[in-house]
């Protein structure tokens, strides 16, 4: 059985058209032994390349809290994290691997 992937939700930076997902929870890393903020992944409607926009991490939830949801998330933070990946270098026309980007909590 294949694992539920997160529904694209669509979204319009600078008049183009883009559809992110909720790519990876606020969690603890045992890497780092610290918290990890959550995880965008971002590309373009006619583009090739994906970018996943890293946020920091904010308040460690409390116990029991539900997950956090795509839909919670503001699409003015989403929009302001795409317009700074991109003036990162970014560009979802290319092709090649993922580029990860680490953007502050407001997506600048």
């Amino acid at each position: 059985m294949a694992a539920k992937t997160a529904p694209d939700l669509a979204i319009d930076v600078d008049g183009e058209a883009y559809v992110w997902r909720l790519q990876r929870q606020p969690a603890w890393s045992s890497d780092t032994a610290a918290w990890r903020g959550m995880a965008i992944a971002v590309r373009h409607t006619e583009g090739k390349r994906e970018a996943v926009i890293e946020f920091p991490p904010g308040r460690q939830p409390r116990y029991g809290a539900p997950k956090l949801q795509a839909s919670q998330i503001p699409a003015a933070v989403v929009a302001k994290a795409i317009a700074s990946a991109m003036a990162a270098g970014w560009d979802p026309h290319s092709r090649g691997k993922v580029v990860t980007i680490v953007v502050d909590e407001t997506g600048g």
